[in-house]
């Protein structure tokens, strides 16, 4: 399916997968309408995307917000009201501690980050989809959606709600013409890690040390490929990992 002035709109577009998400569906001549919390950041993105010929519209939103996300994309301009392209990718991964350990908040962000704000988002935009007879909503999941590892229980319980929603939600829209997605990478070296262990760069960076890990692009393309299959062609699920891992907590480290 071509992309060319079709409208896209992607979540967590500021940094890493959704910055990435927006420079691959702007190459395909999409129009953008990128949403994150970090407002200058994402006017950045947006401004390098707009000197490239891309039709950006820039919106500030904390998708946990839900009278904002009702506010901010009930409101949009007519022009950019029809989307075709929902990208659900703002989530985050806070903490490893032992759940009898870990701080609540952490839980509470993740929880209403990864789980709520897609509710959210995805309930502001999908009755126009069914409205039309078509469009595509993408959930970025994770393998953590999966499987599930020591310090991990409340985040992979995210993703683990994220895969069920994706599949409750193809059911729903059965017979309207929608698609529904997910996109499940493993380890992908962004801001993750930095953002999971609250700052902490050095911790950040073993992560990946002595392996190859997926960079944004990766995943990006993906993404694109899901998205232009033909009409008739639903990809309900791609788990995308490196080479150098086998599950969540099977890495090879040949460096």
């Amino acid at each position: 399916m071509t992309l060319s002035g079709r409208t896209v709109l992607i979540t967590g577009a500021s940094a890493g997968i959704g910055a990435a998400c927006a420079r691959a569906f702007a190459r395909e001549g999409a129009r953008l309408v990128l949403a994150a919390r970090r407002a200058s950041r994402l006017e950045e993105t947006a401004e390098k995307l707009r000197g490239g010929g891309t039709d950006v519209l820039a919106l500030e939103l904390d998708v946990t917000d839900a009278a904002a996300v009702a506010d901010v994309l009930g409101g949009l301009p007519a022009e950019w009201r029809d989307v075709d392209v929902l990208v659900n990718n703002a989530g985050l991964g806070r903490g490893v501690d032992k759940l009898w350990e870990a701080d609540p908040a952490d839980w509470d962000q993740m929880v209403d980050t990864n789980v709520k704000g897609l509710l959210y988002v995805t309930r502001a935009v999908l009755p126009g989809m069914v409205e039309r007879g078509r469009g595509h909503v993408i959930n970025l999941g994770s393998v953590a959606g999966h499987e599930v590892y020591p310090g991990g229980a409340v985040y992979c319980a995210t993703k683990h709600a994220v895969g069920a929603i994706s599949k409750g939600m193809r059911m729903d829209v059965l017979g309207t013409g929608v698609r529904v997605s997910t996109v499940d990478p493993g380890m992908v070296e962004t801001e993750f890690s930095v953002v999971r262990f609250h700052g902490d760069q050095e911790r950040a960076d073993k992560v990946y040390r002595g392996m190859t890990p997926l960079v944004a692009d990766d995943i990006a393309e993906t993404v694109l490929w899901v998205a232009t299959r033909p009409p008739h062609v639903c990809i309900d699920e791609i788990i995308i990992k490196p080479t150098d891992q086998a599950s969540a907590t099977m890495v090879h480290r040949p460096g």
